[in-house]
């Protein structure tokens, strides 16, 4: 709890020194705006090659420091598709923002990484914990051991903090009313995929471990930001890959559930269970500008993950996922799969997602950076280590 009150106070630090700004935004009432999700692969394992024993909370400090290429080129997408929001995934939780967030953003951020393009600022931001790495005292996997990492940490992860999240914006944050999820109980969702072992017909995870464990490997977030006077929810989250398990198929199940809660949350009717790790219960009111952002790890037509969640979700009506964002770069990759110009994987599936509301919001355009082979811009997305294997999936709006 104390670190997420420290990266609100550092946001609203950051943000009171460019409130001028944030002003004459207001002031020209700009109703159209671009909003992003990236994952960016700026976790450890990204920098310390096969020797995973080098992983741990040091790892992208040092980077960021460094002048690293891999961040150079993850910044210039940004610059070169200047989302006014947008939601930063596998970014490893930093809890002083002057050695993590803020060293991003004034270091690479706001410096012109090509000729030909411009800085970019964001203003405010917001992080907090996750459940990545978050040690438990449990066997988690049934191996027989438990170590209190990897897949026997509440999220998998090396260290606490691995593949966290961060928001950046443009427009002011509410910070008072921001919600977060990280605690929720995954036995408290109605009808819960609890994993069984086909072996046994047991439950994998004991009485015990069920009643503490968290639906969210990573966290949910609720975060209200300001448009002009008007609120859009940025909902933000990264399911686990539903994969690395075994018959069980207990990432696969907790994948889908981590994705129902949103269709939940959004819909008045099924939210009534969800509490947030303020004890309030309760989705979203009807009619609430919102945009379900992040790597759901999930497709409804290709990939490992159980289908009902994500199908439900893109189908919900209060869900605008009538246009979905495509690439010609994309359905190069994979010439032989008719649905590829969807993907925003380079291994091979829609992942990634920024979902608007009916309500309130209106879709001009979307897309996905994915350059082809014979642009200059290749060289930014050529393999992971230019920069993540997941492209930045944009859309623009109107904000009615």
């Amino acid at each position: 709890m104390v670190k997420v009150i420290l990266s609100m106070l550092s946001l609203i630090t950051l943000a009171g020194c460019n409130m001028t700004t944030s002003s004459n935004n207001q002031a020209n009432s700009f109703t159209a705006i671009k909003v992003a999700s990236f994952n960016v692969s700026m976790d450890a394992s990204n920098y310390v090659g096969r020797d995973m024993s080098k992983a741990n909370n040091q790892v992208l400090r040092n980077q960021l420091k460094n002048n690293n290429q891999q961040i150079k080129n993850i910044s210039e997408i940004i610059q070169r598709t200047r989302p006014d929001i947008i939601l930063l995934n596998e970014f490893d939780y930093i809890d002083d923002p002057s050695q993590g967030i803020e060293r991003f953003i004034k270091q690479y951020l706001n410096v012109a990484q090509h000729p030909s393009v411009n800085a970019i600022d964001y203003p405010y931001y917001y992080y907090a914990p996750v459940n990545t790495g978050k040690p438990s005292p449990y066997d988690l996997t049934g191996d027989g051991k438990a170590t209190g990492k990897q897949g026997d940490a509440w999220g998998f992860g090396f260290f606490e903090g691995q593949y966290g999240m961060v928001l950046l914006s443009k427009y002011p944050i509410d910070v008072n009313a921001i919600r977060t999820f990280q605690h929720f109980k995954w036995k408290d969702m109605p009808n819960a995929l609890r994993p069984i072992n086909p072996a046994t017909g047991e439950f994998f995870y004991n009485d015990e471990v069920w009643q503490q464990f968290p639906l969210s490997s990573k966290s949910h977030w609720d975060i209200p930001v300001d448009i002009n006077g008007k609120t859009i929810h940025i909902l933000a989250s990264h399911p686990t890959p539903p994969v690395f398990d075994g018959p069980e198929d207990r990432n696969g199940k907790r994948n889908h559930d981590e994705v129902r809660f949103w269709h939940d949350y959004i819909s008045p009717q099924q939210a009534d269970y969800i509490y947030d790790d303020q004890g309030v219960f309760g989705g979203l009111a009807d009619k609430q500008r919102f945009i379900i952002m992040g790597d759901q790890n999930a497709s409804k037509d290709e990939g490992n993950s159980l289908k009902e969640a994500i199908t439900a979700l893109l189908t919900n009506p209060l869900v605008n996922d009538a246009k979905i964002p495509q690439s010609i770069g994309a359905s190069q990759n994979k010439q032989a799969n008719p649905i590829a110009k969807f993907h925003t994987a380079y291994w091979g599936i829609r992942a990634d997602y920024v979902l608007p509301s009916q309500y309130g919001l209106e879709v001009l355009a979307n897309g996905v950076f994915w350059p082809q082979k014979n642009q200059e811009t290749y060289r930014l997305i050529k393999d992971r280590k230019a920069s993540s294997d997941h492209r930045l999936v944009w859309s623009e709006l109107t904000v009615k």
